[in-house]
């Protein structure tokens, strides 16, 4: 009998550590967010991005915690710690951890659409608003409390349950297309576009840019494989799958964006977007296809979005999170199939149909949010804040201060 409760208490502790060390490399992405947009945007709007994303973050804990979580799971943390330890060692807590790392890539993504233009506080609240209750009410629908009910319905309709491992639909598409009606409304960057006539703003560092989708990339294993939710469903499958995608992605891109290396960089994360819902039932040659055609996607999204549509979205998140998210829901569905190599027991009609309806509920959520605070508070920079940058209007100091001073 002691023997089993030692055991069981290993166990338990082995899980809490698996699921900690992997909300570990999770949080770490989001310092690869903050390099991607630093890289990203002009030198008078770094110190805006690095200090987005960390409010964001410490934000998103804090209405995650009191709010998200127990709308998603319908678990309080509102009861004594010896409570929240229980026998299982704290394993909701860190559980806890682990999806808040994903409900706060939610404001991270949008950030980098709506970059040098847009109002610090009414984004913190939009946010907050997105990571604690639009983000855990479409969770609690597919993975959490209220998933029976809609999986139910996917399986009469398409055969099967939706699938969505680790968060292409969940995470990546409700994100961009969340950030889609923000970046429309708050209208281009001043001097993007003048009559007509699309003018490009440079990236202001490629190292920068590059760092940001390395720390992405190395994160992007605990983000995936870590979905497990503990030791014993742990999948080498995800984690070749993963792979595959991303180098996939890298390759494509190299060719389809004729060596840009922020085609490149950013192809390697498109191809870790589209396989995270169909990582652990693809076979690697199928997430190899899946990453290069997300990859493509981008590179003509991305085009198409800015210089078509007139779209100044400035590090192209809609097409990489929201088009991308989107087609590693439907791909898990496609290349998911035995036919392919695939384990199986995934639907067409299912992925799809599930897809479809993060796209609606995205954007439902982001033009009820972002319509009430442009029209009460405002979102958007003034022309003078805006000329100036970001930096030194809002948070009064640049990110090279000696060069300032000089």
């Amino acid at each position: 009998m002691e023997t089993m409760s030692t055991m069981t208490g290993l166990k338990s502790s082995a899980d809490v550590l698996f699921l900690m060390l992997g909300a570990v490399m999770v949080f770490a992405m989001h310092a690869g967010f903050a390099f991607l947009e630093v890289g990203t945007v002009r030198k008078k709007n770094q110190v805006n991005a690095l200090v987005k994303i960390l409010t964001d973050w410490s934000v998103s804990t804090v209405v995650y915690f009191l709010i998200g979580f127990p709308i998603a799971y319908g678990i309080s943390f509102l009861k004594p710690a010896g409570e929240l330890l229980g026998a299982s060692q704290g394993y909701d807590l860190v559980h806890f951890f682990f999806l808040l790392c994903f409900a706060a890539c939610i404001p991270a993504i949008i950030s980098g659409g709506i970059a040098e233009r847009a109002k610090f506080w009414p984004q913190v609240t939009a946010g907050a608003i997105f990571a604690g209750i639009s983000y855990p009410v479409f969770e609690s629908l597919i993975w959490g409390q209220n998933s029976a009910w809609l999986q139910k319905i996917f399986k009469t309709i398409g055969g099967a349950e939706f699938h969505d491992y680790a968060g292409s639909v969940i995470v990546h598409s409700i994100g961009g297309w969340i950030a889609l009606p923000a970046v429309i409304i708050l209208g281009p960057r001043m001097g993007r576009y003048v009559r007509g006539k699309s003018h490009p703003v440079l990236v202001s560092n490629i190292p920068f840019l590059s760092l940001g989708s390395w720390i992405l990339a190395i994160g992007w294993f605990g983000f995936n494989v870590m979905s497990a939710g503990n030791l014993e469903k742990i999948s080498g499958l995800v984690a070749v799958n993963s792979l595959m995608a991303m180098v996939g992605g890298v390759i494509a891109a190299l060719i389809a964006g004729r060596n840009d290396p922020g085609f490149i960089h950013n192809g390697a994360l498109a191809g870790l977007i589209a396989v995270c819902a169909g990582s652990d039932i693809m076979h690697p040659l199928g997430a190899f296809a899946v990453g290069c055609i997300a990859s493509v996607i981008f590179v003509y999204g991305f085009h198409f979005e800015q210089e078509k549509l007139q779209i100044d979205d400035v590090l192209g998140v809609w097409p990489l999170h929201g088009v991308i998210g989107t087609w590693g829901g439907i791909a898990a569905g496609i290349f998911g199939q035995q036919f392919l190599g695939g384990v199986g027991g995934v639907s067409f009609v299912s992925q799809l149909a599930g897809s479809v309806l993060a796209v609606v509920f995205a954007l439902a959520s982001s033009l009820i949010v972002y319509t009430i605070l442009n029209k009460t508070v405002g979102i958007r920079l003034s022309q003078e804040d805006e000329f100036n940058g970001a930096d030194i209007s809002i948070h009064h100091i640049g990110a090279y201060p000696e060069e300032s001073i000089r």
